[in-house]
């Protein structure tokens, strides 16, 4: 049978189509391949992903493209659809790098796919820029040509059960007196945050009365939400993608499920706001972010967060999630690493990579010799009237924890 691949180029014309630009025309471009899931269960957030790869493009073209050794050069995406399936984004890192002549890669969408693309890239010594792969374990394995902007996901949700050790204090309890449930998909990037819940769970001795693995293919919570009814924990942690997020607040509500702190990822990619689809079924979750639009920090690019959630919001009329400005962050990277390298050679970009030292509108960019970020603190918002609010770390924090949460009706 013929394979059938999806491919899509986003080139020049992003760049040509903005007034004023004539000189652009006979500009080089530095070419980038990305496998990224348009399709399939992670297609929500893959999408992001994408957008947040094209909107740093076309704004880097736009004002000239990037400056390597005294020239403009255009950047230019090669695209292919993965489908959310790890084996495909295997075949199709394989394709951009043998047929497509790729040398520079950006990452894919999800720990898993980045786990499945990194011993390519690796094999044939291929840089990778990565914006969607927090899996811890994609770090211990020796990469030197693996980059993540992203906070490693074992730090997701561990500031929730500091929230609620707090708490705990608060009130004249000991956190120790607390019950926690987990919901967790088994996936590495989930599962890494079920190690840091559990870890930050058993400093303060807390109790663990639910740990059940979500399956893949989520379609029902029915099992686990009853234990959680039944067993009245004080926290309930959910971890299933935007598949998960948005499946556990449906059917919380439908079972009548009430704990005081819920704390889950991909809030963003399920869109738990839109009142239309869920009402206020989500208020008082408490919701992990990479990023946050309210945040202080700032580039030459877009400016500051909030400069970047409005550009973002006028391309493609809604409030950027932290999956589009993680991935707008990989490019910025890659602009300042070609400039700084001085050179397309793949060694002295990689080595400009791994040097980098860099503040943009995302966050702190700085690299340990595994190639995770160092420099980028994770942030813990809460719907708030439907509005998320910053809650945790308290330097970034734009409100107070309410608590506990609103009870379902």
């Amino acid at each position: 049978m013929v394979q059938q691949w999806k491919r899509s180029v986003i080139t020049l014309s992003v760049a040509l189509a903005v007034g004023g630009l004539p000189a652009l025309a006979a500009a080089h471009t530095i070419k980038l391949g990305a496998s990224v899931s348009l399709t399939g269960k992670y297609s929500t957030a893959g999408n992001h992903t994408r957008k947040g790869y094209d909107l740093a493009i076309k704004r880097i073209n736009a004002a000239g493209g990037v400056e390597v050794a005294g020239k403009k050069h255009l950047l230019q995406v090669i695209y292919y659809d993965d489908e959310s399936t790890p084996a495909r984004g295997a075949q199709l890192a394989e394709r951009l790098i043998k047929q497509d002549k790729v040398r520079f890669m950006l990452g894919p969408y999800s720990s898993g796919l980045t786990k499945a693309i990194a011993p390519v890239t690796e094999k044939y010594k291929i840089p990778m820029v990565e914006a969607n792969g927090a899996s811890r374990s994609l770090f211990n394995k020796g990469y030197r040509y693996l980059f993540a902007v992203l906070s490693t996901s074992e730090q997701y949700l561990q500031a929730a059960v500091t929230l609620a050790a707090e708490q705990a204090k608060k009130d004249g309890k000991k956190p120790s007196s607390l019950k926690l449930a987990l919901a967790i998909e088994n996936d590495p990037f989930s599962q890494d945050i079920r190690a840091g819940v559990l870890g930050d769970a058993k400093r303060f001795g807390m109790k663990v009365v639910v740990d059940d693995k979500l399956p893949r293919e989520l379609s029902d919570m029915t099992s686990t939400l009853t234990k959680v009814k039944a067993l009245r924990p004080d926290m309930f942690v959910v971890s299933g993608h935007s598949k998960g997020a948005a499946l556990a607040t449906k059917q919380m509500a439908e079972l009548r499920v009430n704990v005081p702190i819920v704390a889950m990822t991909h809030c963003e990619s399920a869109k738990l706001t839109d009142t239309k689809k869920y009402g206020n079924k989500a208020e008082g979750f408490l919701c992990a972010a990479q990023w946050a639009p309210t945040m202080t920090y700032k580039d030459a690019t877009f400016g500051t967060a909030s400069d970047y959630a409005k550009a973002f919001e006028k391309e493609y009329g809604y409030v950027p999630p932290y999956q589009a400005a993680e991935s707008s962050a990989a490019i910025l990277l890659w602009a300042d690493a070609f400039h700084r390298a001085g050179s397309f050679d793949v060694e002295k970009v990689r080595d400009a990579l791994a040097a980098s030292d860099l503040q943009t509108f995302y966050g702190n960019i700085k690299f340990s010799k595994a190639g995770n970020n160092i420099a980028k603190p994770m942030v813990l918002r809460q719907i708030q009237n439907g509005k998320y609010v910053v809650v945790a770390p308290t330097k970034w924090a734009t409100g107070t924890l309410v608590y506990p949460k609103p009870a379902v009706q």
